[in-house]
């Protein structure tokens, strides 16, 4: 729009920004993390108003208050997603399902390089501020603001990467459900399609998504029970198909889940033919197990008891129709038992 007559030019304020930091574009066409947090810090930064005796006093004031203000914010923000990605604290299966999904030690990488730019924010809040102390004009307040937020722009776009990273590791935890360490947990395995979600559903109060197709359940989901202990936890884990070399994530995030000394491990055959995998190929990787897992009890049960069953002596159930469900009930209780999982003692029926 053109300048009316008779109205004076626009004069910048010394002391705000003459463009925005430039910052580097992200794939997927979404912004890198660092645009949302530097926009809030300098937004906030430049609502500042400060009061003085004189005008000098006044925009001193305003500039310590800005560059002030801006770094604590950009402190505050990537510390708390720092907070937000070790929060709670991160147990061995925590480790294990991380590793699954992104490169190893991305964490701890990434948490590193965040202290690392806090650390150069805190030393040039200081520096800035010292400085600042030695400057007489508002010309010179405006150069040390805008200095100071392009230093704190490229410390931030540093690490970028990492911010993202961080935030992909926030989704991913808030994805799974809590595993609690220490509490006795009932893991169901086995391959792809044999009726894992079905028993885990009738066991448990967990709602796993149940489909005539392998690969149904993607991540692990936790349900609990009672079976008379204070707290039990039922895992249901996504299929696997014993190719420990080729395994996709699904199968990495169930092994380890497995792999993370469980309770007691219920492993699922399906004898029917209706999962699409052979028993045989079933059978192999339980006695593969057995010896990989030593010392956690596996217990061996046939699904789809009405649709088929095989010659052995393996406990068959049907989660649609129940059979076989309270005897594996009764098997889990004497197994939990046997692991010195402690049993609450049962009401003696009289009332004083």
């Amino acid at each position: 729009m053109p300048r009316r007559a008779g109205y004076p030019r626009r004069v910048r304020h010394p002391l705000r920004p003459r463009v925005r930091p430039r910052v580097r574009p992200i794939t997927e066409g979404r912004p890198p993390p660092s645009v949302e947090i530097l926009d809030a810090a300098f937004r906030k930064a430049h609502r500042a108003s400060a009061h003085g005796t004189t005008r000098l006093d006044r925009s001193r004031r305003n500039a310590k208050l800005r560059i002030v203000r801006s770094s604590a914010i950009v402190l505050r923000l990537i510390r708390g997603l720092g907070k937000s990605a070790t929060t709670p604290p991160l147990s061995e299966l925590d480790h294990r399902l991380l590793n699954t999904h992104f490169p190893e030690g991305s964490l701890e990488r990434s948490m590193r390089r965040l202290r690392t730019a806090e650390g150069r924010i805190r030393r040039l809040l200081e520096d800035e501020e010292r400085r600042l102390s030695t400057l007489a004009t508002e010309d010179d307040f405006g150069d040390l603001v805008r200095r100071t937020y392009g230093r704190l722009a490229s410390y931030i776009q540093e690490i970028d990467p990492d911010l993202e990273r961080l935030h992909e590791i926030v989704r991913f935890r808030r994805d799974r459900p809590e595993v609690l360490p220490g509490v006795p947990s009932v893991v169901v395995a086995g391959f792809p399609n044999v009726g894992k979600s079905s028993l885990v559903a009738r066991l448990s109060s967990a709602k796993p998504e149940v489909a005539p197709y392998a690969f149904t359940t993607r991540a692990i989901v936790v349900g609990h029970t009672d079976l008379g202990f204070d707290r039990l936890q039922v895992v249901d884990t996504p299929g696997v198909l014993g190719r420990a070399a080729r395994a996709n994530e699904a199968e990495q995030e169930a092994l380890a889940v497995v792999g993370t000394n469980p309770t007691v491990i219920v492993f699922v055959l399906d004898p029917s033919g209706t999962s699409g995998y052979p028993l045989v190929d079933q059978e192999r990787l339980l006695e593969r197990w057995k010896t990989e897992f030593p010392r956690i009890p596996i217990v061996a049960v046939e699904t789809k008891a009405d649709l088929g069953r095989s010659n052995s002596d393996r406990l068959a159930v049907s989660a649609v129709s129940g059979v076989g469900i309270d005897a594996l009930r009764k098997e889990l209780q004497r197994l939990l038992a046997q692991r010195a999982v402690p049993v609450p003692a049962e009401p003696s029926g009289d009332i004083e």
